[in-house]
């Protein structure tokens, strides 16, 4: 399953995308402060938040559900209102960085139910813990614990008609990356109820020490410098090894063996030409392909990284319909 448009030598975007991208870049750049800390603050004033809402809106409607107070562990719970029929189950994890915006970032929010709608299915958006004030291994311990707190509560949580027995793993950039390294937890964990049955990695947040090409003339939305922050940001320091840490760079010199891992999910790539971090994408699908894994490549050579989020270009529709197929297949 790929695209092979021919690329162009820059990203056609309309304007109104290219202002929200600007004023994302200005944001992330003046938050990160020398010391390695978030301005939290001055990112309350960008991450415009959706409240959820239980009428229904466009078909779906919304509600957010603790699964640990301790850690303000949550998720919001997106329920199509309309079918009737058993539906699959999509954990999604939003992207960031693994340390900007929340499930109830309106993008996020206008993401999810969409994918409610269009797919049908239930959605539940885990509300992770962030870096730096909580560094790894936290954010995947979250999503992990998301899932064993569906396994344990269906029936209290989820309507009726939700079929933990086809659940499909999903994010984008970071929420890609965490995806991923649930998946890899999940494959080796037995659930009563659960089973993951595939993994949507859109544009997963991916890097190594090298420097590839791409990461060298790219700079829309993420750039080597902003990522050489999120990640330092992101490894405590005792753990720090470099850029090829095995939840950076997982297809490098630490990768796990994952052609060991037989239950691991049936996997779909998406890959953008105008993403800095396209050459780690790529990388990654031939590490699982090489691995005998199923996995599908779909690339979308004028994209920038998170294209998706952003409604008014045609290529985020085909990019749900993509998903939407390729979990009916499953």
């Amino acid at each position: 399953m790929e695209v092979t448009n021919i690329a162009q030598k820059s990203p056609s975007l309309p304007w109104k995308t290219r202002l929200t991208v600007s004023i994302l870049c200005a944001a992330t750049d003046a938050s990160q402060r020398r010391d390695g800390t978030v301005n939290r603050r001055l990112l309350g004033f960008f991450n415009f938040k959706a409240p959820p809402n239980p009428n229904p809106i466009n078909g779906v409607e919304t509600s957010d559900i603790t699964a640990d107070p301790s850690r303000n562990l949550w998720f919001r719970l997106f329920v199509p209102t309309n079918p009737d029929q058993t539906l699959p189950v999509i954990v999604f994890f939003h992207g960031g960085g693994f340390v900007y915006l929340t499930a109830d970032s309106k993008a996020y929010d206008a993401v999810c139910r969409r994918f409610a709608r269009k797919v049908p299915a239930i959605v539940v958006s885990v509300n992770y813990r962030l870096a730096p004030e909580h560094r790894y291994p936290a954010q995947y311990d979250d999503g992990f614990d998301v899932l064993k707190f569906l396994d344990d509560n269906k029936s209290q949580v989820l309507p009726e008609n939700a079929d933990l027995s086809r659940c499909f793993l999903a994010g984008d950039s970071a929420g890609a990356n965490l995806a991923h390294h649930v998946a890899y937890r999940a494959a080796e964990s037995n659930f009563q109820k659960l089973k993951v049955v595939g993994l949507v990695a859109i544009q997963p947040f991916f890097g190594g020490e090298e420097r590839t090409e791409p990461e060298t003339r790219l700079s829309q939305l993420v750039s080597m410098k902003r990522t050489d922050w999120l990640w330092k940001a992101f490894i405590p320091e005792e753990e720090w090894v470099g850029r090829d840490h095995e939840a950076i760079n997982v297809s490098g010199p630490r990768a796990a063996k994952i052609a060991a891992v037989e239950r691991f999910p049936a996997t779909m790539v998406f890959v953008g030409g105008f993403d800095a971090l396209q050459e780690w994408q790529r990388r990654y699908y031939n590490w699982l392909k090489n691995s005998g894994k199923d996995v599908h490549l779909v690339e979308y050579p004028n994209m920038i990284h998170a294209f998706y989020i952003f409604p008014e270009l045609p290529e985020s529709g085909e990019l749900i319909s993509q998903v939407t197929h390729f979990i009916h297949k499953h």
